[in-house]
């Protein structure tokens, strides 16, 4: 048997339409707000949330309804910034959006689906509460690899799981990544940092089973 994801049943253009409608536009505004702080760039953000929408309509039929909608897009928002940034640094592009085909099912995203989601609630809300411009300068300024777990986990609210596999790396590189993006935006905000809970920031876990 193959291990490659299986296309659900045919829809009808119209019963496509409805659930894509349904299903995927109310991610619309969390999409561009992704693609914002990716690319630093309006109309770039603009362009990337409309490839990323183009795509998801063209895989539609590998989507299984009832799971997470919002973690297949970053996903494959994700894979397009990738891409996109691999052709202006010309080199190849390597992801296949093949790959996104049915990826996500419920059973997969619940079986780790609270891990590390507690200890990081109240940051998630503070971060929500009180991002300004000098957050905003701040987090733009990381790495975009430091970059991407922070907005996943403090202002998207992802699970290390669904940040697994949105990213494609193991949940203890996201851990040890998300403790190092928190530590450095702990350096350039220090009076931002402890009223987010950064300098306070006991979650010792993120790093010690990281085994990568």
């Amino acid at each position: 048997m193959s291990d490659s994801p299986e296309r659900v049943s045919k829809l009808s253009k119209e019963e496509k339409d409805r659930r894509f409608q349904a299903e995927l536009m109310p991610v619309l505004d969390s999409l561009y707000n992704f693609a914002f702080r990716l690319t630093l760039d309006e109309d770039d953000a603009n362009d990337l949330v409309q490839e990323t929408y183009l795509k998801a309509y063209r895989f539609f039929e590998y989507f299984e309804q009832g799971t997470n909608a919002k973690a297949w897009l970053f996903r494959i928002l994700k894979n397009s910034f990738i891409n996109d940034f691999r052709k202006k640094s010309k080199q190849p592009a390597k992801v296949d959006y093949s790959e996104i085909e049915g990826y996500y099912n419920t059973e997969d995203v619940e079986a780790d689906g609270d891990a590390g989601s507690t200890s990081s609630d109240m940051r998630q809300q503070s971060v929500r509460d009180l991002i300004g411009d000098e957050v905003a300068s701040a987090l733009n300024s990381l790495p975009v690899d430091f970059r991407t777990v922070i907005i996943l986990c403090d202002l998207e609210g992802f699970t290390y799981e669904e940040m697994a596999k949105v990213l494609d790396i193991p949940i203890g590189t996201v851990r040890s990544r998300l403790h190092r993006a928190r530590n450095f935006l702990k350096d350039k905000l220090e009076k931002y940092a402890k009223s987010m809970g950064y300098g306070n920031d006991t979650d010792g876990s993120d790093v010690e089973d990281d085994n990568d």
